[in-house]
């Protein structure tokens, strides 16, 4: 998949610990409490890029992680993931 800069801006958002995942089948991200693309957060959660820090109920928010496939994606694009 070719990610582009709106993915990195989503990226750089959970691992700064900015980020919420909503726990659904299809799952949305908010950053600072605004809604993000839906498809592009559909593509980073599909491809093991992020994933919920947590267990919530079906549609509730709960904080977004990055994963080590989402730090390698951040490190192309030439950013460094803060440490856990």
């Amino acid at each position: 998949m070719d990610y582009t800069a709106r993915h990195r801006h989503m990226l750089t958002a959970v691992a700064q610990g900015r980020a919420r995942l909503t726990c659904s089948r299809h799952p949305g991200l908010s950053v600072d409490g605004r809604w993000c693309d839906q498809a592009a957060a559909g593509e980073l959660v599909r491809d093991g890029l992020v994933r919920t820090a947590g267990i919530g109920s079906i549609d509730t928010l709960v904080p977004a992680m990055l994963t080590a496939a989402g730090a390698a994606v951040l490190a192309a694009f030439g950013v460094s993931a803060p440490a856990a």
